[in-house]
């Protein structure tokens, strides 16, 4: 018999997707159409298909296989993660069209429009990494909004101010289908590196591509090394091989820009993965039980720490590169203030997120029914027969 739990989403959630898309279709009816940047002939197209569906791939599959490690969460880690990631990326067009509207009066859609708020769609799915099967989907949807708005946000800060400068149980069986979204991650993060990259220049795409796939190779090795000499019993744990191996991806995708040299993208990578695993073993327990801070895919070793390296690696690169000595101190001052500004909005917005999903209004789920999918889905064979 399935276990009694709170009330139906019924009267929080299908009002909140109804309105919510009902008010996309009419934004999209009044203020959005389809790009015309491509060519009948189908040369931009066949060029630019293949790469959106790799980042396809990877917002679906790659994250959406990723939190099926929890034993009794699979169908909401699948599930909710593509709700999510449908709502984050109509909203993300929407928001990326803005300035076209202003001064066109309306926002265009193509490939390339889709692929950045797909990506835009990814900051937000791995922000819900930190508190899956904590909360329900009312809770994601408002997440995914306010995380999209913030990405869109800090990149225009950035854009607009820098610019003149360049509890929880693991299951053998649920861990396979997570290692699967690891892998799928694994594959396709090079075209997620690179698919911004500009395709007038092939040179500079070559590059991002090879960098971000020899940044994952040593990732993956060392992750597997430093998983072993940490363990007490000399094993590899499953935990840092789904998630430590993308580490290297995810430091050399902030320094793409300064990374010229394949020792340099290995050496990013190899000191990601250090960093990853080491945090991934000691920094969630600890940051549990000294701050009761839950992160359910240990997104502080996973993205945070490697993030936090790519951003010092590419400030040391380019330090490096510059013959001028003030050339290089402004461009220091710059990058500095760019992390300054993330990490403010970042903490207001984690703040603000945090009191929205606090408040008792959202039904959220009770402790001790956390991780269970049978809190949101219906299952036929565990019906109460009458």
């Amino acid at each position: 018999m399935a276990p009694r739990y709170a009330p139906s989403l019924r009267s929080r959630l299908a009002p909140l997707l109804l309105l919510l898309q009902i008010g996309f279709i009419v934004i999209y009816a009044l203020y959005v159409e389809i790009g015309s940047n491509i060519k009948a002939d189908g040369t931009t197209f066949s060029s630019s298909y293949p790469e959106f569906q790799d980042v396809n791939v990877m917002v679906i599959l790659g994250f959406g296989f990723l939190g099926t490690f929890l034993v009794r969460y699979g169908y909401s880690a699948t599930g909710f993660n593509l709700l999510v990631a449908a709502m984050a990326t109509q909203w993300a067009v929407i928001l990326n069209g803005m300035e076209l509207w202003y001064y066109r009066g309306k926002i265009r859609v193509d490939l390339r429009s889709l692929v950045v708020a797909e990506m835009c769609a990814a900051s937000a799915l791995i922000s819900i990494g930190a508190l899956l099967g904590k909360t329900n989907p009312v809770h994601l949807v408002f997440i995914a909004l306010l995380e999209v708005s913030g990405f869109v946000l800090n990149r225009w800060l950035l854009q607009t101010l820098l610019m003149p400068f360049e509890k929880e149980k693991f299951d053998r069986q649920a861990g396979l289908f997570s290692m699967l979204g690891s892998v799928f991650l694994w594959m396709f993060w090079p075209s997620f590196n690179s698919v911004l990259v500009d395709h007038r220049s092939p040179g500079r795409k070559l590059g991002a591509v090879c960098s971000t796939y020899l940044a994952l190779a040593v990732s993956a090795v060392t992750a597997a090394a430093v998983s072993v000499l940490s363990s007490p019993k000399g094993k590899l744990h499953p935990i840092h091989m789904q998630s430590c191996i993308l580490a290297g991806g995810v430091a050399v995708g902030v320094s793409m820009s300064a990374v010229h040299q394949p020792w340099e993208a290995m050496t990013i990578g190899f000191t990601a993965a250090v960093l990853s695993t080491i945090g991934s073993r000691y920094l969630k327990t600890h940051m549990l039980l000294a701050f009761e801070c839950h992160d359910t895919r240990a997104l502080l070793s996973t993205h945070g720490l490697p993030g936090l390296l790519g951003w010092l690696a590419h400030l040391l690169l380019q330090i490096k590169a510059c013959d001028d000595p003030t050339v290089a101190v402004r461009f220091a001052v710059l990058h500095i203030c760019s992390l300054l500004i993330t990490i403010s909005l970042s903490l207001c917005l984690g703040l603000m997120t945090g009191l929205l999903l606090k408040w008792n209004f959202w039904r959220p789920p009770q402790d001790n029914k956390c991780f269970d999918d049978q809190a949101f889905w219906e299952f036929p064979h565990l019906a109460v027969k009458k």
